[in-house]
């Protein structure tokens, strides 16, 4: 695998954190974290270059039909996970223990908008009747950290505009292992661009983005209400990392 920055990370300056970090990330039917259906997922663990250690992908037949524009976003159509996919009820399972896994070991998992996954992740297992992750922790959320370190940069906060913006490669957007990944790499990127202002640990910086979530979400929310998007008495919803 190519390395995908030119010198490795100085450890001696980023918190000990990014010696190994979990990735996390689901392709869906939607946006609906209550009612869409994972079709794609990886869970896989980088070291401290970025260098992928293990990972792991899997394809479900959701059970329902695949919409035209989820398809078109991600590549997988209706016909093809009916065809090639697993029963989402042992995907999911999997999906779950694998997280479970990296979160008993004490490695934080990397999610980029990290309340779409996990909750979506949520309300799959409740529907196939599987014990639900309720509080992830340590969870890394590259988009908040982003927006706190940042907080006046112009333009979009995608994944792959923050990913270019960090100088981190991202081939076949959409796509859970290469979104996962390129996730993995920015946080990477995030804690050595910001390491003098970042907490040591996963734990106190998971801890710091909890407040700051609730922050941007508020900012947000002022601000679409200014613009007439919101009515003044809607308020986005700023829990994290799961809602």
């Amino acid at each position: 695998m190519e390395q995908w920055r030119a010198e490795p990370l100085a450890l001696f300056d980023v918190p000990e954190w990014v010696r190994v970090v979990g990735v996390f990330d689901l392709e869906t039917t939607g946006v609906d974290v209550t009612s869409d259906r994972i079709v794609t997922a990886h869970v896989g663990l980088l070291d401290a270059s970025g260098a992928v250690l293990n990972a792991r992908d899997w394809l479900a037949d959701p059970g329902v039909a695949i919409p035209d524009g989820a398809a078109a976003i991600h590549g997988i159509s209706t016909a093809h996970a009916r065809a090639h996919g697993r029963p989402a009820p042992h995907v999911v399972g999997e999906v779950v223990a694998a997280l479970r896994g990296l979160l008993d070991a004490g490695i934080p998992i990397v999610a980029y908008n990290a309340p779409y996954d996990f909750s979506l992740l949520k309300y799959e297992a409740l529907r196939h009747g599987i014990d639900p992750i309720l509080d992830p922790s340590p969870v890394i959320d590259p988009l908040v950290v982003d927006k706190a370190y940042d907080r006046w940069r112009r333009g979009k906060r995608t994944l792959s505009v923050v990913a270019a913006h960090y100088a981190v490669r991202l081939d076949g957007a959409h796509e859970a292992a290469a979104d996962a990944v390129a996730a993995g790499r920015v946080a990477q990127a995030l804690a050595e661009r910001f390491a003098p202002w970042l907490p040591e640990t996963a734990h106190e910086l998971h801890t710091r983005q909890i407040a700051w979530a609730r922050a941007q979400a508020a900012s947000l929310t002022d601000y679409f209400i200014q613009i007439g998007r919101l009515d003044p008495e809607d308020r986005l919803d700023g829990s994290w990392p799961i809602r």
